[in-house]
C-alpha cells in the first residue's frame, strides 16, 4: 500500500492504516526552502514544525505542507525520504509533476 499525493495548506492527509508511516515535504515561504521528513503521525509533526519544537524548521515558520507518500513501514518511508533529499525536493517535486 503506497499512496502518492500532492497536498494543500488547508488539507491534510489522514492516515488509512493504524501502522501508517508518511514521507513528507514541508515548503516555508518566509524561508523559499523545502524540509523533508518521515513520520507516523503528520498531523502532530506538521504542528511541531510549525510552533518552533523542530531546531531545524523553526525559523521558517510557517511551513506548508506540500507533498505526502504513506507507507506500511518506518523503513519505507524513511527510504523515501532519503532518495527525496538526494535527488533534492525542489527537483523531485517537479519531477513528480512532470510524471504524476
Amino acid at each position: 500500500f503506497v499512496r502518492d499525493e500532492e497536498v494543500g495548506s488547508s488539507n491534510l492527509p489522514t492516515p488509512t492504516t493504524m501502522n501508517c508511516y508518511t514521507t513528507y515535504i514541508l515548503y516555508s515561504t518566509t524561508k523559499n526552502k523545502y524540509y523533508v521528513g518521515h513520520t507516523n503521525n503528520i498531523t502532530r509533526r506538521l504542528t511541531e514544525h510549525n510552533s518552533g519544537q523542530n531546531k531545524s524548521t523553526k525559523l521558517g515558520s510557517p511551513w506548508e505542507l506540500v507533498y505526502t507518500k504513506e507507507f506500511d513501514s518506518k523503513s519505507d518511508a524513511y527510504q523515501s525520504e532519503i532518495k527525496i533529499k538526494n535527488r533534492g525536493a525542489s527537483r523531485f517535486l517537479s519531477d513528480t509533476e512532470i510524471n504524476g
